[in-house]
């Protein structure tokens, strides 16, 4: 009769086995994980464990990459932000001394509308951030939020004039900013909420008044 295994007995479960990659290349599958952790189960969820899980690697791999959770974080964030804000600063213009403010200004939420269908998750990562975003993220995030208001600001104060009082430029790009990420955020929790040319049309109401030809 054979002598019955004990729990010390049994094989040790191995730990994921990860393959020996350039340290590049282990970085981005790294980064990739996060954003997938944090898109599919939110800020809450997202830990090393997780992060290595995702990756289907050990801890130490995730640690020899990055250090800790937090440089992790900020590093997807980097590189996020050169896919998507280096994108949304370029779509307006220092200057628009040539362009009727109100077309520019419809014209960009069309291409706005575009990006959040091309990169939802670059969005999510960006706007979707609940109360349990580490405050790290929060601030690396509002830092990128407030740049952006500064360039919205500048592009104000450099359109030609209209026949009304002329707009404070610090105000009109807090609202404008706000809005965008309110209709930002409902196109990526409901895509058919609002359509891109229902919303550009409405804004052209409101801004033509402002911009109307003296």
């Amino acid at each position: 009769m054979s002598t019955p295994t004990s729990p010390t007995d049994r094989p040790r479960r191995r730990r994921p086995y990860a393959p020996r990659v350039p340290i590049v290349e282990r970085r981005e599958q790294l980064l990739d994980a996060a954003l997938a952790v944090i898109v599919s189960d939110g800020y809450a969820r997202v830990s090393i464990d997780a992060i290595a899980k995702r990756a289907q690697v050990a801890r130490s791999v995730v640690y020899g990459a990055f250090g800790d959770l937090d440089a992790l974080l900020l590093t997807l964030l980097d590189r996020q932000q050169e896919r998507a804000f280096t994108r949304l600063l370029a779509s307006v213009p220092d200057g628009l001394r040539t362009r009727d403010p109100v077309d520019f200004a419809c014209e960009a939420v069309h291409r706005m509308a575009g990006m959040l269908r091309e990169d939802p998750d670059t969005w999510r990562l960006i706007l979707l951030t609940p109360a349990a975003t580490p405050p790290a993220v929060h601030a690396r995030i509002e830092a990128d939020r407030e740049r952006f208001r500064r360039r919205v600001a500048a592009w104000i104060a450099s359109a030609p004039p209209g026949a009304g009082p002329a707009p404070d430029p610090e105000i009109l790009a807090h609202a404008l900013v706000a809005s965008a990420e309110h209709f930002a955020r409902l196109a990526l929790t409901s895509a058919d909420a609002i359509d891109a040319s229902r919303l550009a049309g409405q804004l052209r109401l409101l801004l033509g008044g402002m911009w109307a030809t003296p």
